[in-house]
């Protein structure tokens, strides 16, 4: 079970405010700030803090947060599709693209990242707009199919079907919004008799991954 943590991220533009929760201030023009954990409440047109073991909120002007930058983390939980896997190269034969049928459900951690910006309309007048960056990382477990026959097992077996496997591993995600995207490194374990005979036999592979938010 090896994985391969290659960051993923989005960048979309969210018109309307941040919603209110727990951020940790990784960009700010106050110094004080940097790192905090503070819970946040938007208005629209001034930013709220509130910071543990303080009971006066803080207020803050938008001239001075839209070079801010807000950090969320939380546990994510997804449904995904493998469309393809790339096998490295094995028992003679060259490095192998499968399409079979694979699905998975995957948890992990998330990690967002918020700024503020202004964006020009006219030379005069400009609108406010969120800049979210988004990744992930974690494990991942499921069903799927392959091809067994003559040609990816030790001996002959004279038949070819489509195996059962369990598949698990490790995922990097990309969040696209609707939908995310990413990287995958797992391994797979046929479940019928001929296991001992199947060269992929827990053993890596590399796949991309497609799936559905489900928070």
């Amino acid at each position: 079970m090896a994985t391969s943590f290659l960051s993923g991220c989005r960048v979309t533009l969210k018109p309307g405010t941040l919603e209110p929760d727990f951020y940790r201030l990784v960009r700010t023009t106050q110094p004080d700030l940097i790192g905090q954990k503070v819970y946040v409440v938007d208005s629209g047109d001034s930013l709220q803090l509130i910071l543990p073991m303080q009971d006066q909120p803080r207020f803050i002007h938008p001239s001075t947060y839209l070079s801010w930058t807000f950090k969320h983390t939380e546990i994510d939980a997804d449904v995904f599709t493998l469309p393809f896997k790339i096998r490295p190269s094995k028992g003679g034969l060259p490095a192998q693209l499968n399409s079979n049928f694979n699905a998975a459900m995957y948890v992990g951690r998330r990690i967002d990242l918020y700024k503020y910006r202004w964006k020009p309309v006219t030379p005069s007048f400009g609108v406010r707009e969120l800049r979210s960056r988004g990744f992930g990382y974690g494990l991942f477990a499921g069903i799927g199919s392959s091809v067994i026959n003559d040609f990816v097992t030790n001996t002959p077996i004279g038949i070819e079907y489509e195996g059962v496997i369990l598949n698990a591993g490790l995922a990097t995600i990309y969040d696209a919004h609707v939908f995310n995207i990413g990287l995958a490194v797992g391994i797979d374990y046929l479940t019928d008799l001929n296991r001992q005979q199947w060269i992929y036999q827990q053993k890596p592979w590399f796949g991309v991954l497609f799936g559905l938010n489900l928070n």
